[in-house]
């Protein structure tokens, strides 16, 4: 079946199967977080990006293959709901950006900078940091070997503009320069972008609307 990246909150998954890597994405919770299931097909290891909300639902997903770690792409508590259960199930290893930390109840074992990597399997994702919607926001890119590069954004960039900087110019500067800095810049129009709410989208999509998102400032 094709992937769309189209999810609703109590409808099914959709899975994005990449030659080594599998995708799948759920939504969530009453502000409608998307959730992202990571799984190594060589190794059968698994990831969880934003245990947002709904543990039974994420520990469906996950199963009896048991999870290594779960990445919070910041502190906003939208995207930790379902953190502690999800942890206390599955024993798997917490990791968020390290400014973001100390604003997540359940405590955050691998703090992360930019440019760190984290390993699924034998796949590899690289950790950039946007700073903005909150101070410690990530991005995790994975490189695909056989393919194009896909990014998991949480709340720094959506369809349509980066992250809500809540009216403060100078937050949005940074996150609009950090987004162009490290995303587009080093990025093809081919990367697939997984938001932390709503439906996906590509660079390349939202590539020519730079300009006037910095020109409107949000």
């Amino acid at each position: 079946m094709t992937y769309t990246g189209t999810v609703t909150v109590g409808g099914p998954a959709d899975v994005h199967e990449l030659a080594k890597l599998i995708i799948t994405k759920v939504a969530v919770g009453p502000m409608e977080n998307n959730a992202y299931l990571l799984r190594c097909r060589d190794t059968g290891e698994q990831l969880l990006i934003d245990a947002a909300a709904e543990p039974d639902t994420l520990l469906g997903l996950i199963g009896d293959d048991g999870l290594a770690g779960v990445v919070t792409t910041h502190r906003h508590g939208d995207h930790w709901q379902a953190l502690d259960e999800v942890v206390r199930a599955t024993g798997a290893r917490t990791y968020a950006g390290r400014p973001d930390a100390e604003g997540i109840p359940v405590p955050t074992e691998q703090p992360l900078d930019d440019g760190a990597e984290l390993a699924v399997g034998v796949c590899r994702l690289a950790v950039r940091q946007l700073v903005g919607h909150t101070p410690g926001s990530v991005a995790l890119v994975y490189d695909d070997p056989e393919g194009h590069p896909h990014v998991f954004t949480g709340d720094s960039l959506f369809p349509g503009g980066v992250g809500n900087t809540r009216g403060d110019a100078r937050a949005f500067e940074q996150l609009l320069g950090d987004v162009e800095a490290k995303l587009f810049a080093p990025l093809p129009d081919e990367t697939w972008v997984y938001p932390g709410h709503g439906a996906d989208t590509t660079l390349g999509a939202e590539r020519p609307h730079l300009g006037e998102w910095r020109q409107r400032g949000w």
